[in-house]
């Protein structure tokens, strides 16, 4: 498909994509944007639609997933909530207070050179993964392929698992370690 074919076809299914995207975001703005930044992405990524598959179907994912990325950002950034006065009970539950400081100070300092051990290849990822940060981002933040981020942040929770084994439920060693045998 030659790319004025698919430039005309898309712009033909563009007219149906409005009251999807209506349905979606319930505000015409919104969705004139939904509708452009669909028709956009579309545009840009034309070498990655096959011939012979349904080329709605493909805009209409594409608007979906569009709205479904921009409602996260959206509410991500609308969820600051103050917690200051959460904190400020924090720790006055008796319950969680440990009463042996110094095996809590163990756990924390194992947990933190476990994962300065590990190699900033595996590091980065995971400590962004662990702050909050999707795939997606962190694949963008370092320029590398997702697969890539998820492999990374894989090897790296196998690595401190196997290094905080020690940590570990009584009993759940042995099972871990006949999960793992199978996964090598």
């Amino acid at each position: 498909m030659t790319s004025l074919e698919f430039t005309s076809q898309v712009q033909k299914i563009s007219l149906t994509l409005r009251p999807a995207a209506m349905n979606l975001t319930r505000d015409a703005d919104d969705a004139k944007d939904l509708v452009q930044e669909t028709l956009l992405k579309a545009l840009l990524n034309k070498d990655k639609f096959k011939a012979g598959t349904n080329l709605k179907a493909w805009l209409y994912t594409i608007m979906r997933n569009t709205f479904i990325n921009n409602y996260n950002k959206i509410t991500k950034r609308s969820s600051n909530i103050d917690s200051t006065e959460y904190f400020q009970y924090f720790n006055t539950d008796q319950n969680y207070i440990t009463h042996n400081g110094a095996t809590s100070d163990f756990v924390v300092r194992d947990i933190n050179e476990a994962i300065a051990g590990l190699g900033t290849d595996y590091r980065t990822p995971f400590m962004m993964y662990y702050i909050g940060y999707k795939y997606m981002e962190i694949a963008e933040k370092l320029q590398i392929p997702i697969g890539t981020v998820k492999n990374r942040i894989h090897i790296a929770r196998k690595d401190l698992k196997a290094a905080l084994q020690v940590y570990a439920p009584v009993g759940a060693s042995a099972g871990s370690e006949a999960a793992e045998t199978l996964d090598d």
